[in-house]
């Protein structure tokens, strides 16, 4: 069994976990070991297990190579926690797994963990005012306008309707948008655009539409300062606290702080780094919240499309409560900024300063409830693509905002209506797609294609207004162009010969007139002189 990549799907996580799990028992090595004059069968040694999955998972497209030894240790725990190992001895249920010499061995079969179950999915339709009910203290201006025949041929290519009387009319003027309406569009179609990214029928599978909050998507497009970082309303309670802010614009600013006044000892950077590290670190749910976590788990499976992953998580940052974001977005500024920074000295002595970011911070930005996940090296691999792509993640979308104000305002400008019309002439009525099977959609594909064309090549035929010639020159392209709709109208020579009838061709009569003088031969004359 080969590990492959999953791309963005229901139940991404759960997936990856029983995989996982399938890999590291089919592949592991097993045999005989000594243990206090012991012999044991069909078992391996710690270590050895950390060696065999660490360099699984760093083959693996879906972590990558970024996996490191001491987080391959973490999943050996979950795993020994969760009974997909044990001791010799038949013990399992702590976390007291170490990079050593112990023995364990596989269960006669590892649980894998079992899909969740979620209720049907209801689709929410959003209600709209009725537009055609007039708004108190307003009325509709009935235009009479007298029958004018419409005679362009121009105007009817162009407009594609019948020509004729043009009906009496009226303006339709629309109800105002209430908040709770323009937030319901900016739900709806945030939602829509995420889904349509991640290639998904339905969002249902990884995520509750109903906890998410339109009034935070608005917030987070429009309350934004000169470099899109999230204001917040109420700063006494949600703000980061100010020496946490101070310590972070430290580092990010090392070694020009002005504004602070800064120690000299040695190891400074250090303390202010842990200082950041251990608030972030207490938090009680992620910075991408729980509820958010399949969401941001299927858009890992489109990192090989790089443009695509970076447009899913910049309209699935916008979901975020605004405190949310903003700590997120000072963070990754923070960390994109150490990362790049020479000047500042080494913050730990065993990893680099870019490994060490995505260590401290990785669980705090991405986090599951459920014990049996794969959550460290998902967050991870998400933090390295952040690290990476952070300006543009987390920006908004200047597309999707475009798109939704230009669909409010066409909502809110005042229409004209015909009489009889039933529905507004300015919406297209919504569409719906089924599936079909293959016969019908070839049959569908041929049919839609050759009626017209059949139409057009009979058009030819009977046009008496063309000369032979050309009929001639138009049927011999037609049929070259589209040999089978040509053959099922002219199955036979004889049924094309009758377009063009055969003329009795009657020979001229001979002139009498011109053989009534014998030929006579040239004669010499004399020639006069004057």
């Amino acid at each position: 069994m080969e590990p492959r990549l999953l791309g963005p799907g229901p139940y991404r996580a759960t997936r990856l976990w029983n995989e996982t799990i399938e890999l590291f028992r089919e592949g592991m090595p097993l045999r005989r070991h000594r243990s206090l004059l012991k012999n044991y069968e069909c078992c391996f040694k710690a270590s050895e297990a950390v060696d065999w999955l660490h360099a699984l998972l760093r083959c693996n497209q879906n972590f990558g190579p970024e996996v490191t030894r001491n987080q391959t240790i973490q999943l050996l725990k979950k795993f020994l926690k969760n009974h997909v190992i044990e001791d010799i001895k038949g013990r399992w249920g702590k976390e007291d797994f170490e990079d050593n010499s112990h023995l364990y061995r596989f269960p006669p079969s590892s649980p894998l963990k079992p899909y969740p179950t979620r209720p049907p999915y209801r689709k929410e339709v959003i209600k709209f005012p009725d537009w055609n009910i007039p708004e108190a203290g307003t009325s509709q201006e009935h235009i009479p306008v007298k029958p004018v025949m419409m005679h362009s041929e121009i105007w009817f290519k162009r407009h594609s309707i019948a020509i004729g009387e043009i009906p009496t009319c009226r303006l339709v003027h629309r109800q105002e948008l209430t908040q709770a309406n323009i937030e319901e569009i900016w739900k709806s179609m945030t939602l829509s655009h995420l889904q349509n990214i991640l290639g998904l029928d339905s969002l249902n599978e990884v995520l509750d539409t109903k906890l998410v909050n339109p009034k935070h998507i608005i917030h987070n497009v429009y309350n934004v300062n000169k470099q899109g970082i999230v204001i917040l309303e109420d700063k006494t309670t949600e703000e980061l606290p100010h020496w946490v802010l101070s310590a972070m614009k430290c580092l990010a600013n090392w070694p020009s702080c002005s504004d602070l006044k800064q120690p000299t000892y040695l190891g400074f950077e250090r303390d202010v780094f842990k200082t950041i590290a251990d608030y972030y670190g207490q938090m009680k749910e992620p910075l991408l919240t729980f509820h958010l976590f399949d969401v941001f788990v299927s858009v890992l499976g489109l990192l090989q499309k790089n443009k695509k992953a970076i447009e899913a998580l910049r309209v699935s940052c916008l979901l975020l409560p605004p405190e949310n974001r903003r700590k997120l977005q000072l963070l990754m500024k923070m960390i994109t900024r150490i990362s790049l920074n020479k000047d500042l000295p080494p913050l730990c002595d065993t990893a680099g300063t870019r490994t060490l970011m995505v260590q401290a911070f990785s669980r705090c930005i991405l986090c599951s409830k459920d014990e049996m996940d794969l959550d460290e090296l998902l967050a991870a691999k998400l933090v390295t693509f952040l690290m990476d792509n952070c300006q543009e993640i987390l920006n908004v979308s200047s597309s999707l905002q475009t798109v939704i104000e230009e669909h409010i305002v066409h909502l809110q400008r005042v229409q004209i209506k015909y009489a009889g019309a039933d529905t507004d002439t300015t919406l297209p009525a919504p569409s719906f797609c089924r599936q079909i099977s293959t016969d019908e959609f070839e049959y569908q594909r041929v049919n839609g294609s050759q009626e017209p064309l059949a139409a057009l090549l009979e058009e030819i035929a009977m046009n008496k207004e063309i000369s032979v010639k050309d009929k001639k020159k138009k049927l011999k392209q037609f049929q070259k162009s589209y040999p089978e709709v040509y053959k099922e109208r002219f199955p036979t020579p004889e049924s094309e010969a009758v377009l063009f009838p055969e003329k009795n061709k009657q020979k001229p009569q001979l002139l009498m007139w011109a053989l009534k003088k014998p030929f006579q031969p040239f004669q010499r004359t004399r020639s006069f002189r004057m």
